[in-house]
């Protein structure tokens, strides 16, 4: 991406979040869904009795490294026929890649539900976004659990794939969009897929690594800096995901919401380590979460304006 100039990396990062926020992701056709039923097969042929990690690598590879090559390629060929083209891709393949306007569409509704006294439907809607059983949930737990989710897709749907995107252009947020993608549909650590699924999980902890601390700060500067950098150091190291614990911990210190805690899994009550301190979350607090994660959006894009105007000056007072 870099080849084609800075400028365009700020104008392409601009353009793809502006075209997720203003179309969302396409109702039909979506090429995330098209690549999970393609790992859906993979998996099915090759997760045997007699899988091992190896098995994961060769699943892994099979389903990733050839789309990210072939995005690159395409990448590399439009750009040389016209810069202005192979930015446009790049452009849409980050908007491909982002899910910030969908976030807010999944977890509005279930604000809007808990604030109409609708506890049966917001059950239903919190079902969609998370792996914990909802049946039984009250206003608190619906809300503490959209809260969380907003907070660790923050990373996981959108500033994983712009950091990568600034890194490596459209190829690289592929990449990490479907390296997450897999570790949301492999890396579980049950029997079926704890060896099959490690390298899923590994690569994901390893892409995610930087932009998850890069957004645990910018979470801790939009709000209560001071109480989201104690929980982030006192909390992260308690949960097991390297990447979850900062993201989560300082998001809700710098809420002032305590989260964590209790949570029902596969009809078995789970104690999870706390996450922030403060009151517990309630449905005015999912909006709370998401302007949060969309200001955070906007820091990021700022910063990357920043960077690309004190080129400039740079460049000019150079010359």
């Amino acid at each position: 991406m870099l080849e084609l100039g800075y400028s365009f990396v700020v104008l392409c990062a601009a353009a793809g979040v502006a075209l997720d926020l203003a179309l969302g992701e396409t109702r039909r056709w979506h090429p995330l869904v098209g690549f999970g039923t393609l790992a859906g097969l993979v998996e099915k042929k090759l997760n045997s009795v007699a899988a091992n990690r190896y098995t994961g690598l060769l699943a892994w590879s099979l389903v990733v490294l050839p789309i990210v090559v072939l995005c690159q390629f395409i990448l590399f060929k439009a750009a040389a026929f016209n810069p202005w083209l192979g930015a446009a891709l790049h452009a849409v393949l980050l908007y491909f890649c982002l899910g910030l306007r969908s976030l807010h569409e999944h977890t509005a509704p279930i604000q809007a539900a808990l604030q109409g006294g609708d506890l049966h439907e917001a059950r239903r809607l919190t079902s969609y976004i998370v792996s914990r059983d909802t049946a039984q949930a009250d206003e608190q737990d619906l809300s503490k659990a959209a809260v969380e989710s907003l907070l660790e897709n923050g990373c996981d749907a959108v500033f994983g794939a712009i950091f990568w995107f600034v890194m490596a252009g459209g190829a690289g947020a592929v990449l990490y969009r479907l390296s997450n993608t897999l570790d949301a549909m492999w890396g579980y650590r049950t029997p079926r897929f704890l060896a099959f699924g490690c390298v899923a999980a590994r690569m994901d902890d390893v892409l995610n690594w930087i932009p998850a601390r890069l957004t645990a700060l910018s979470y801790a500067a939009l709000g209560n800096t001071r109480l989201a950098w104690l929980c982030w150091r006192t909390q992260a190291p308690l949960w097991t995901s390297p990447n979850a614990g900062p993201v989560m911990s300082a998001g809700a210190g710098s809420l002032g919401l305590a989260l964590g805690g209790a949570a029902v899994y596969d009809g078995v009550l789970e104690q999870r380590p706390a996450l922030g301190m403060g009151v517990p979350a309630v449905a005015a607090d999912i909006q709370r979460a998401w302007r949060i994660v969309f200001n955070t959006t906007l820091l990021w894009l700022g910063v990357l304006v920043v960077i690309w105007l004190a080129m400039e000056i740079g460049g000019v007072r150079h010359a």
